[in-house]
């Protein structure tokens, strides 16, 4: 049986290793947190934006219109001076000059009876018709599904 002792050194250096170690571990530990926290903050975000378009889209059905709403077609918000809103089918352009009330905005009104601003709706559209497609795609060919995921347009 061999006693042996060892160099002081390798204490040291075990110890440094060992406070390295945990520091690293530490570090690793809050990058995760903080891309959890980012997420996080995402998701925030992202569900205000979801509750605003909510009430927006409800504040916009209640509106008054004398057409019939069909999804695809763009109508013009005005306001009286009563302060009643009411949808048109004429643009500002169409009025000209006789406009006889406040123009608020154009919006398109989307498949899911939901409200998009006009300026905002080609853009949507283009993301719309990439999704589209990715989900034609991935329908007749499968196999792709794991590719098709990673080139979302989001």
């Amino acid at each position: 049986h061999t006693n042996r002792s060892g160099d002081p050194m390798d204490l040291v250096a075990l110890d440094v290793g060992l406070a390295q170690a945990d520091e690293f571990i530490r570090a690793n530990a809050c990058n995760k947190l903080s891309v959890i926290a980012d997420t996080i903050r995402y998701l925030q975000e992202q569900a205000r934006t979801v509750l605003e378009e909510t009430v927006r889209d409800a504040d916009l059905h209640r509106a008054a219109c004398n057409v019939v709403k069909k999804p695809g077609n763009t109508y013009f918000l005005y306001q009286r001076d009563s302060g009643q809103q009411y949808f048109s089918i004429l643009s500002p352009q169409d009025w000209g000059s006789r406009c006889p009330n406040d123009f608020l905005g154009a919006f398109k009104l989307q498949a899911d009876m939901s409200w998009t601003p006009a300026d905002e709706a080609e853009e949507k559209e283009g993301k719309l018709s990439s999704l589209r497609q990715l989900v034609a795609h991935t329908i007749a060919e499968p196999s792709v599904l794991s590719l098709a995921t990673s080139s979302l347009p989001l």
